[in-house]
């Protein structure tokens, strides 16, 4: 009896630091997609719900009785499909202290990963953000990214080299581009992960590619501005590594070639590829 009543109150401590909910479809979250309109993946995700919904969990993230970003969760790969959010710019406080990650209450232990298939793993793998803690807004929505629901086994040089590097690009592009008619900073955000050949532990997933992509659109003169990333989920040889930035539509080709046959990141606006007129930082690789 005690140990039930512990574990209960381990559950609703849970509960009261979260606020994630596992639904049928986005249109709780639907706020964190350009125009409400969540990706098409053939086979995965269709008109906004799950193409196979013993597999693939629409989850609206968050903390503090808000949601903060949205998740696709493949629990047979036990690793994210992707993760969604809005980028309204960084904002000034420090990196959560967060050794810990949380595990989502509402899936079944056996359906996701937990932070025992991380310990002591010899792959030199450790537990890399879709929805990166560095483009969070506030304190708040930065620490709701802890979640193993928003994580999958990343190689720990490319987690921490080349990719930390592109996720920082990523926010310079966004901060110089995507100003709004207030001049202020508004991008819808997707990070992805291509599921590999490894497993972690076993149980979970190891990609063999990941991928990021961004659209913000000027209302008035209805013109969008898109890029993305894409790399191997393998350890950068040279320290030095750079991500080279690419199009919208030569992701969707790539994933198009490697993953489904069939898919749409954004809405058709965001495939206008524009050039950087903004100098890059010479860790930006055009």
């Amino acid at each position: 009896m005690m140990v039930l009543i512990i574990l209960s109150a381990v559950l609703m401590l849970a509960f009261q630091c979260a606020v994630s909910d596992v639904v049928d479809n986005f249109g709780k979250c639907t706020k964190y997609f350009m125009a409400g309109q969540p990706p098409q993946i053939e086979g995965i995700l269709v008109d906004s719900k799950s193409a196979d919904q013993n597999r693939y969990k629409i989850i609206c993230q968050g903390a503090k009785k808000v949601y903060t970003f949205a998740t696709l969760y493949d629990t047979t790969s036990r690793i994210p499909v992707f993760s969604a959010y809005k980028y309204s710019g960084k904002g000034k406080f420090s990196r959560p202290n967060t050794s810990n990650w949380k595990i989502e209450p509402q899936l079944q232990q056996n359906e996701q990963a937990t932070n025992k298939d991380y310990k002591n793993n010899n792959l030199n793998v450790n537990r890399g953000h879709l929805f990166p803690s560095c483009h969070a807004k506030d304190f708040t929505t930065a620490k709701s990214t802890f979640i193993l629901t928003n994580a999958v086994p990343q190689k720990m040089h490319f987690n921490n080299g080349s990719w930390a590097r592109m996720e920082q690009c990523t926010k310079h592009l966004m901060d110089k581009h995507c100003l709004n008619m207030s001049n202020k900073v508004s991008a819808y955000v997707l990070t992805g992960a291509v599921p590999g050949n490894n497993k972690l532990n076993n149980r979970v997933n190891i990609p063999s590619m990941m991928w990021m992509a961004f659209c913000c659109c000027d209302s008035n003169t209805n013109s969008c501005f898109s890029k993305a990333h894409w790399a191997p989920n393998e350890d950068d040889e040279n320290k030095n590594k750079t991500i080279q930035m690419k199009s919208l539509k030569e992701l969707q080709d790539h994933l198009k070639n490697i993953w489904v046959k069939e898919l749409k990141l954004f809405n058709d606006k965001c495939l206008t590829d524009k050039s950087v007129k903004t100098n890059l930082p010479p860790k930006c690789k055009v």
